[in-house]
């Protein structure tokens, strides 16, 4: 999966460059010269699409001489763009960019019509250290990690040329999963988005293949370049560990120490002047990234279908539409007859207290019917003689 980063302040850049290109004359895109085609923003070029764009290719003393020249041409090869490759021991980068500017808008120029240019990259990619060389004094705050700039400021390099800086800005989504490992492995994300041991990893299989030798140098392996090319990335990691010296007690081997000592040392060209990729190799990633991006989106698609209720047939032409049908009344349902009210439960009679007893009231639950009295038998009367 590739990794992801667009915290909320780069959310609040996007919305300031919509607002900002409206006035603008030209773009300058600054770029990692060592991942020329995975630092360059997709999201820059939907903002920007029509006006002319300068890519500058910072860094090119990190990065191998051989592949710059060959991104140089990629991007020289695009309509309405110009790239050069710029770095920091640049004696006078402002002249050159300035030049290049004029090149893309020769309309504008003077104090009728002074040079409105907005610069743009993804995070630490070295924006802010080649304001400060091409303004003369620090106008910008630098540091080796992403983030350092949160605010859009305006600088004067010339008259009647304006410079609008922002801050660094990736996109919301990267489908390019190789070029959210080498925008890691530049320090171009933050730190808590990826893990460093795996970003390692990544880096050190595509060391192995190009730049073996610079790994046998740097770590003194002691294997050649078919050797080394033939380890796995995990063997290949543990070995620059024990070489290192990042060893716990034990003998065991501190990967997470040699991740960092890895990408460090990347990140510093101690291991030297090296790029990550290509445009063929670039073109192919980005090839099968939008294929696997569609299918994701194919599918997103086929579920919300689900979701939706199906839509209804069309009406044939000249066909008059016929009125909905009534539906059917329900058939009224009886009230259940209700039950009798049951009999009232009288009380029993008291009956007549003793003197001198107490007297007991009960309550019957139910009527008794009383009891019958028994009658003596009159007796005959005797008949008087007369």
């Amino acid at each position: 999966m590739a990794i992801q980063w667009f915290p909320g302040h780069m959310h609040l850049t996007r919305q300031a460059i919509m607002e900002r290109v409206k006035d603008i004359d030209v773009v300058i895109e600054v770029l990692d010269a060592r991942l020329p085609g995975s630092s360059a923003n997709p999201l820059l070029l939907e903002m920007t699409g029509h006006k002319p764009r300068l890519k500058i290719l910072n860094k090119q003393d990190l990065a191998d001489a051989a592949q710059t020249k060959a991104w140089l041409d990629w991007y020289n090869a695009q309509s309405e763009t110009r790239a050069i490759a710029l770095d920091a021991s640049e004696p006078a980068p402002t002249k050159r960019l300035i030049e290049q500017c004029k090149l893309l808008a020769p309309s504008r120029g003077g104090m009728a019509k002074p040079m409105r240019v907005l610069i743009c990259g993804v995070p630490n990619v070295g924006k802010s250290t080649l304001i400060n060389s091409m303004s003369g004094k620090t106008q910008a705050k630098t540091g080796n990690e992403a983030g350092i700039t949160k605010i859009e400021q305006r600088i004067v390099l010339a008259d009647d040329f304006y410079l609008w800086d922002t801050p660094g800005m990736l996109w919301p989504r990267i489908i390019v999963e190789k070029s959210g490992f080498n925008l890691a492995a530049s320090g171009a994300v933050g730190r808590n988005a990826y893990d460093e041991e795996l970003v390692a990893l990544e880096l050190l299989i595509y060391l192995q293949k190009n730049y073996a030798a610079m790994l046998d140098a740097r770590y003194r392996l002691g294997l050649d370049a078919a050797e080394i090319a033939a380890l796995h990335d995990d063997e290949l990691l543990t070995l620059i560990g024990k070489k290192r010296g990042a060893v716990m007690s034990g003998g065991r081997v501190n990967l997470q120490k040699a991740a960092e000592l890895v990408l460090t040392d990347f990140r510093d060209a101690i291991l030297g002047r090296i790029t990550l990729e290509t445009p063929a190799e670039f073109e192919a990633w980005l090839a099968a990234g939008q294929i696997k991006d569609a299918e994701r989106q194919a599918k997103k698609d086929a579920i919300a279908a689900k979701k939706r209720r199906p839509p209804r047939p069309p009406r044939e032409e000249g066909s008059a539409a016929k009125p909905a049908a009534k539906p059917a009344a329900k058939p009224a349902v009886k009230a259940a007859p209700k039950p009798a009210p049951k009999p009232e439960t009288k009380a029993a009679p008291k009956p007549a207290a003793k003197s001198g007893a107490k007297a007991v009231v009960k309550t019957a639950s139910r009527p008794t019917a009383p009891r019958p009295v028994k009658l003596a038998a009159a007796k005959p009367r005797k008949s008087r003689s007369r």
